[in-house]
């Protein structure tokens, strides 16, 4: 059987409803915490969780 885990909220760090394998591979998945009601883009390979900042808006500038 494979390992499993539970991905952790980088904002709060509460318990997700989302649960990885060892073989899972995600890109740019967009992981919602029901705790703090806020979503993060992450990247998962091997067990490892990546988590991506988004840049900031620009204004625009005229």
């Amino acid at each position: 059987m494979k390992n499993n885990t539970w991905i952790i909220c980088p904002v709060c760090g509460g318990k997700t409803r989302n649960q990885i394998r060892e073989d899972t591979v995600l890109i740019n998945y967009p992981l919602f915490c029901p705790k703090c009601k806020h979503t993060t883009l992450i990247d998962v390979k091997n067990l490892k969780i990546t988590f991506i900042k988004e840049p900031d808006a620009k204004t625009q500038s005229r």
